[in-house]
């Protein structure tokens, strides 16, 4: 019996690669190698083709590096394309829209935390269709009678709609919009439909994770009592310290996910906390030196570089996401074949002290194995002459602030990171419903 997803792929006038490459049972994760590297040869060429062809954004691009579209004959061409940068979208929210502004059916924003003007993310309904329901099943395995409670912004930002519609369409699963602190969606509320409703699969950020479990003992909810089949977190660095953490209060498995608003998903990570499957029936990701621009070998850090492949309407190559990270090619041991990314934090992000660049995730890896500290910090970085790092934190439950106490712990993370350190212990830090904010300067 034809599948509903075959119909649709039927119907929907889709390039020729997709109706040949997918269907219900063949997803990118379940895919021979060799069939999904020829999926990406034969999706890279109709999209760098039809932006050249569509796009005077592209064609002028590519005309200036002297490449055309017919240079793609393998995927190491790719690296023969211009960039696409945060700037460049800035300028104008239709630079990428290769079709008729009736076609158009999702526009969402990005979420700004890296500055400047917004940026905007344009769909045709085929391409949100295709990205939302070419899914991972291995990676994401949601069944049809899960209640999947999505704690993330659906205002503007595409992580909530973008979870919700995956579950909702691509498993046909029962889904919640809880949301993330908007007018309705507080957190003393959130945590009564959970108790209410008992979901199997939670989907929200690391911080908003913590606000939870805080308003759910508020309430005297043990949330280990709903036995959650999984958490899946996205929106916000998070180390495995952290994670661990989040995996003891709510008593099941978290996995991140990886991805931004301007080319949605990138990647999942397995139970094998290993790095990150990248999602390679969606994207290409290449690791580029920031200031040489030459691609990388697997295990050298550089920054992301992402080219979407389901993006026909609204082409997408070659974007620096200003994210740091480095491939694995070593097999995985959950048995997944798809390549991994290892994330090493964000080019803006990185805290430079004494002429040294650390990823705050890294950081916080360190702070979040010290038992006294809570859950909630901010990375104070001391700018001058006594230039040091300020570490303003809550401290768990029932632990006392001392002078003695602070000394401690600063001796404990400055001998863990290779650089001085200063404890502030604060009674309480504030509670944001957008991405926490874990690095201010002073």
């Amino acid at each position: 019996m034809t599948s509903d997803f075959e119909k649709r792929l039927a119907e929907e006038t889709l390039p020729p690669v997709i109706r040949h490459h997918f269907s219900q049972s063949l997803f990118p994760d379940h895919m021979p190698s060799n069939r999904l590297t020829e999926f990406q040869k034969e999706s890279l060429r109709e999209v760098v083709t039809r932006a050249y062809e569509n796009l005077p954004f592209y064609r002028q691009k590519m005309t200036q590096a002297g490449v055309k579209p017919q240079v793609i004959n393998s995927l190491s061409d790719l690296a023969k394309m211009p960039f696409t940068t945060k700037n460049e979208l800035r300028q104008n929210p239709w630079a990428l829209l290769a079709c008729d502004k009736k076609d158009i059916s999702v526009i969402h924003v990005s979420t700004g935390t890296t500055g400047g003007q917004p940026i905007y993310t344009i769909e045709t309904w085929k391409e949100y269709y295709l990205n939302t329901c070419i899914n991972y099943p291995r990676l994401q395995p949601i069944e049809q009678d899960d209640l999947c409670f999505v704690a993330l912004p659906y205002e503007m930002s595409a992580a909530g709609l973008d979870f919700h519609t995956r579950f909702l369409v691509g498993y046909q699963a029962a889904v919640m919009a809880v949301g993330k602190g908007g007018a309705y969606s507080t957190p003393e509320k959130t945590i009564k439909l959970i108790r209410d409703l008992k979901p199997t699969v939670v989907v929200t950020s690391p911080s908003y994770a913590i606000t939870l479990a805080e308003a759910a003992d508020e309430a005297s909810f043990d949330l280990t009592s709903l036995r959650l089949k999984k958490i899946w977190l996205a929106g916000e660095g998070c180390s495995p310290a952290f994670r661990k953490r989040v995996e003891i209060i709510w008593g099941t498995t978290v996995n991140f996910v990886y991805g931004a608003t301007e080319c949605g998903l990138i990647g999942i990570e397995c139970d094998a906390h290993n790095g990150y499957h990248i999602a390679q029936g969606h994207v290409l990701v290449e690791i580029v030196d920031p200031k040489t621009e030459k691609v990388l070998e697997p295990g050298e850090i550089g920054e992301i570089v992402i080219t979407c492949l389901l993006r026909f309407d609204t082409p997408l190559i070659r974007y620096r996401t200003q994210d740091l990270g480095c491939l694995d090619p070593q097999p995985c041991p959950c048995g997944v074949p798809l390549e991994r990314l290892h994330l090493r934090g964000r080019l803006s992000d990185q805290i430079v002290l004494k002429g040294t660049a650390y990823s705050p995730v890294y950081l916080e890896d360190f702070l979040m194995q010290l038992p006294e500290v809570g859950n909630w910090y901010t990375f104070v970085v001391k700018t001058g002459e006594n230039e040091h790092l300020k570490i303003r934190t809550e401290l768990a439950a029932g632990v006392k602030p001392t002078p003695e106490l602070a000394e401690k712990l600063a001796v404990k993370m400055g001998s863990a990171i290779n650089i001085p350190c200063e404890f502030e212990l604060v009674s309480k830090l504030p509670r944001l419903a957008q991405k926490a904010v874990r690095v201010v300067y002073e």
